[in-house]
């Protein structure tokens, strides 16, 4: 998997870039997060934080996805970075937290460019053969972040406070603009089409994902897995803390689980896909959330959870690596970068409404009646994941047999 990284330099840079920037970013949320309710005391104002990061990335998919299509994808990156530093460089400064939030909320806009950017770019970063480990290693990155980072940013924070952070990862955006810049530019330009003006720009993603059978594996499918991820999220200090009675302990080794589940799955995900069928490994990997998250509905200790939720992070890793590959592979240059942001800004949608519904339904039933809904919805998702990916594989030979055929009779 790593001589990928020797045998494509551009996408070696990418990926440092994003390393670089992940571990930063995870480090200065837990600082915000900190930061923000010192200052007011209040879970209300965490809330706000947690809303305006990901609330950019709605307005994006939904009105401004062909801007990521329509200027250079690197110029597009190394901007959004900068923004990214230029907050953060400015947060040690903030009076109040109406001024974190509101910074927090251009971070969260600018992140909403860069990630479709990465992802719509990557197919010309590596050859195609090379897409499935590409994808992998880059979400293994967002894995390890996710289970390293919070350790290490808890010692910042108890050593220096929050504004160590906020500069630590102020300096992670300028190294990623500077090693972004020395990707070349032929490799992440702009897509090749002419604009109709951008709400026709808008409208031609939209009708890209809705006649596309492998966008819409991702689009539905992921977005009935956001229910059971919301769900499940807001459950489980409730789940450790009461019904597993484990205490604060047990909390942390159930999200270690997880995310060492998730970590291992994202690292052998591009190499399960170079055995399976995609909406085998697809299908598969989504099942075994729905087993893990049962069996961790009724576990009798931490312990036994702890076992199942890397299970579940194993599958959840595996899946993860199949959805950007479903869209760069279903997608054309022209519209990928505002379809990415579409999917994107759906699953995020149904995210917050999972987790706005999610706290009342477990005060009233209980943590373990509402891991098993979220293992319900796992199971859903899976069967429609089969179906659709089975249909957009047999759209796909569709496809190739007519250019063979055009080819021929040219």
């Amino acid at each position: 998997m790593l001589a990928l990284l020797h045998r494509a330099p551009s996408f070696r840079l990418l990926f440092f870039a994003t390393l670089g920037s992940g571990i930063g970013t995870t480090l200065a949320l837990i600082a915000l997060m900190v930061d923000v309710y010192d200052r007011t005391g209040s879970d209300a104002w965490v809330a706000a934080l947690l809303i305006v990061d990901f609330l950019p990335m709605l307005a994006i998919g939904l009105l401004l996805g062909p801007i990521v299509d329509r200027f250079p994808r690197r110029g597009l990156m190394i901007a959004a970075d900068l923004v990214r530093f230029g907050a953060f460089a400015a947060l040690p400064f903030a009076p109040n937290a109406t001024t974190i939030v509101a910074l927090a909320g251009v971070v969260g806009l600018a992140t909403g460019f860069f990630r479709p950017a990465v992802y719509a770019g990557l197919p010309g970063l590596v050859d195609e053969a090379d897409l499935p480990q590409a994808n992998s290693l880059l979400q293994a990155v967002e894995s390890i972040t996710l289970l390293l980072a919070p350790l290490l940013g808890g010692l910042l924070l108890a050593a220096w406070g929050p504004d160590v952070p906020y500069v630590i990862n102020a300096a992670t955006f300028v190294l990623s603009a500077a090693l972004v810049a020395r990707i070349p530019a032929r490799d992440l330009p702009a897509a090749e089409s002419s604009s109709g003006g951008h709400w026709r720009d808008l409208a031609e993603g939209f009708r890209a994902v809705r006649h596309s059978r492998a966008l819409l594996t991702v689009l539905v499918t992921w977005t009935i897995v956001m229910v059971g991820n919301g769900s499940h999220n807001v459950s489980e200090v409730v789940l450790a803390k009461v019904s597993l009675d484990g205490g604060n302990f047990g909390l942390g080794l159930l999200m270690a689980a997880s995310g060492l589940g998730l970590t291992v799955g994202s690292l052998l995900g591009g190499t399960l896909l170079r055995r399976w069928a995609i909406e085998a490994a697809y299908g598969g990997a989504i099942a075994l959330m729905a087993v893990g998250c049962a069996l961790t509905a009724v576990s009798p200790n931490v312990w036994f959870a702890a076992v199942f939720l890397v299970l579940f992070g194993f599958g959840n890793g595996v899946a993860l690596v199949c959805n950007p590959l479903f869209v760069q592979r279903g997608a054309s240059d022209r519209v990928r970068g505002r379809v990415f942001a579409l999917i994107m800004s759906v699953n995020f949608a149904v995210l917050g409404l999972a987790i706005a519904v999610a706290g009342p339904i477990t005060d009233a039933v209980g943590a373990r009646w509402v891991w098993a809904g979220a293992a319900a919805a796992y199971a859903v998702a899976a069967v429609v994941a089969v179906a659709l990916a089975r249909s957009a594989r047999t759209e796909r030979r569709q496809a190739v047999s007519l250019v063979t055929e055009f080819a021929k009779r040219s």
